[in-house]
């Protein structure tokens, strides 16, 4: 090992050893868990989820879990050279003779890094080619909510939050571990848990067309499989120390969770539907664990998640309780996700306390029909007067968010969103107190819209690899001042990520072919290989447009409807149809709209 790592980038996300991490008795604990995320240590290490289920895990006296990461290339060629196969970071033990290999599904383009681990590990990559109940591979997070495309890799998934279904899920496994189960055994067991999909327990069959025609439950597996949802945050573990990272990680800072959710109903966003309900935390609980985590890790930034931040109720009273101790402690105070339309000077303030940091916010669309689209609920004016707010407050860099080839957008929607820079590039220098000498950044990221399951969007096409390039020229020569930055994403890796958003499990054939040719990290610019992926979708006679470019009806069966996260089909339809007659929809906390996450809550309306 000391060999090899002297050979390659940045060692240290192959040591382990960090301040908190945990190493317990091997000889003492009856199950060993590796959890598993598919991309390199700087990412996993940010990931809050991941750092909630290592603490939950832990806390067991039964089980011991410890972290593996996706190796980069350069190691990854060394594990293959020196016959090292992949191991945790705790012990250095090899990953393939523990009990449970736990991957997080965070983002499409990670799955041939799964792929690629499992035989690192030295396991075979397909489920039905591992015959023991050990290691049983299991996944979970966001693309959980339609696993079809990576469905003959995993033995279950866990679909929604896993506090509560993952250690019922240890316990059954203890169980069976003791009995001598067979994995079949096991798994029939496991999918009468809530929340828990075991995929060879569903039969799917195809029409000519090429949908699916049926998904057919076996065993006594639930026609739909409810995913698991947190009612009380308070009450719901969190972590108090956090693995302290030797190298810089994306976010490098204590996260701490102040809601789950989210009440506005933007069309394309997934997590805004499949995290509903709203469920807040308050902010007492949120302040004591902001302290601990900042004494027991030593890091001088919080950041307070949540998928709309300034929506959460409590925040004032939760800064003010911050800035009693953080302010002394220097200790920044960040919001990541900030709502144009209640963002304020005192905000700013309160934020900007102990150190300056830049303001972010998302428009998403160029006009205000195409927000209305959306259902973005904001206006123009609300944009400026935040963006005003900010360069009063002295910023003079601010970033926009928008997306293109969103449904029903025309060339007008591309060229508002120069227009909508540029006015607020002309904010800036209205500004009568702006600081002299100093000009104004107004960074552009523009993303390609992919339609998502779970949204009122799922039926709609994406635009094609042409059209998106097409816009993305014509949104360039209608900038018209070098203080105005733009940044997109390319169009290959949106395609793709719609290709299995959307996808069945057909496409488990291409996932594979494609890695044995070499793919891998495909949401990594200089290792995607677009060239690759369609030889292998032209290998296993599939067409990719099928699943990006093609709308679907609404009486279509869809390749995740065996699973339930709460949003009825029916409210997503009429969302559907608002979306194609510009009408708008107000956000929960106005208005309930009927979506049917309330009956997650086992009541008549949603916590919130």
């Amino acid at each position: 090992m000391e060999r090899i790592l002297g050979k390659v980038q940045k060692p240290s996300r192959y040591t382990g050893g960090e301040l908190n991490s945990v190493v317990k008795d091997k000889k003492s604990v009856s199950l060993r868990f590796a959890f598993c995320f598919p991309d390199t240590y700087e990412i996993g290490m940010s990931h809050l989820g991941m750092k909630i289920l290592y603490s939950l895990i832990n806390a067991r006296e039964d089980a011991w879990c410890e972290r593996v990461f996706a190796p980069w290339t350069d190691m990854e060629e060394a594990m293959r050279e020196n016959g090292l196969p992949l191991y945790a970071l705790e012990s250095g033990d090899p990953v393939a003779g523990f009990d449970i290999l736990g991957f997080t599904l965070q983002y499409e383009l990670s799955y041939t890094n799964v792929l690629n681990m499992l035989d690192l590990a030295g396991l075979p990559v397909l489920a039905a080619d591992r015959e023991a109940l050990a290691p049983l591979v299991i996944g979970g997070g966001p693309c959980a909510c339609n696993a079809e495309p990576v469905a003959d890799f995993f033995d279950l998934f866990v679909l929604g939050e896993g506090e509560e279904a993952l250690p019922e899920l240890l316990d059954l496994y203890n169980l069976h571990k003791q009995r001598g189960s067979t994995k079949a055994e096991f798994l029939r067991a496991a999918a009468r848990i809530q929340g828990v999909y075991v995929p060879s327990l569903y039969e799917v069959s195809y029409s000519p067309g090429g949908a699916v025609a049926a998904i057919t439950p076996r065993e006594g597996a639930p026609e739909k499989v409810r995913k698991r949802i947190i009612r009380d945050l308070d009450a719901a573990f969190a972590p108090e120390e956090l693995v302290v990272p030797f190298i810089e990680t994306v976010h490098d800072r204590v996260t701490v969770e102040v809601f789950r959710g989210c009440s506005r109903g933007c069309r394309f966003c997934q997590a805004g539907f499949i995290y509903r309900p709203v469920r807040e935390k308050s902010a007492t609980v949120a302040d004591n664990q902001s302290r601990r985590l900042c004494e027991n890790t030593g890091y001088d930034e919080i950041s307070l998640c949540a998928l709309s931040a300034s929506d959460y109720s409590g925040l004032e009273e939760l800064l003010d309780r911050l800035l009693d101790w953080s302010k002394d402690e220097m200790v920044n105070i960040s919001l990541p996700s900030l709502r144009i339309d209640n963002f304020s000077a005192e905000l700013l303030e309160k934020t900007g306390a102990v150190r300056q940091s830049g303001l972010t916010f998302a428009p998403e669309a160029g006009t205000q029909r195409l927000r209305d689209v959306i259902n973005k609920n904001i206006g123009e004016h609300e944009v400026l007067a935040a963006v005003r707010k900010a360069f009063e407050g002295g910023k003079t860099s601010v970033k926009l968010y928008f997306m293109i080839g969103l449904p029903a957008e025309t060339d007008e929607d591309i060229e508002g969103i120069a227009a909508l820079a540029q006015k607020t590039v002309d904010e800036y220098y209205a500004n009568p107190g702006k600081p002299k000498g100093r000009s104004v950044n107004v960074g552009v990221s523009v993303s390609t819209f992919v339609p998502k399951p779970f949204t009122p969007f799922q039926w709609e096409p994406q635009d094609t690899v042409e059209t998106i390039s097409r816009k993305q020229a014509l949104l360039r020569n209608s900038v018209t001042t070098r203080k105005v930055s733009l940044n997109f994403h390319k169009a290959q890796p949106s395609f793709l990520e719609a290709v299995f958003a959307r996808g069945d499990r057909r496409l488990s054939h291409v996932i594979e072919t494609a890695w044995r040719n070499g793919c891998r990290f495909d949401g990594w610019d200089e290792l995607f290989q677009f060239d690759v992926w369609l030889a292998a979708f032209d290998a296993c006679g599939l067409d990719p447009a099928f699943y990006a470019n093609r709308r679907r009806e609404y009486d279509e069966i869809l390749p995740w409807d065996h699973m339930d996260y709460g949003v009825s089909k029916a409210f997503l339809i009429r969302e559907n149809k608002n979306a194609q007659a510009g009408v708008t929809t107000p956000g929960c906390l106005e208005h309930c709209a009927g979506c049917g996450a309330n009956t997650l809550c086992g009541g008549d309306r949603c916590a919130f």
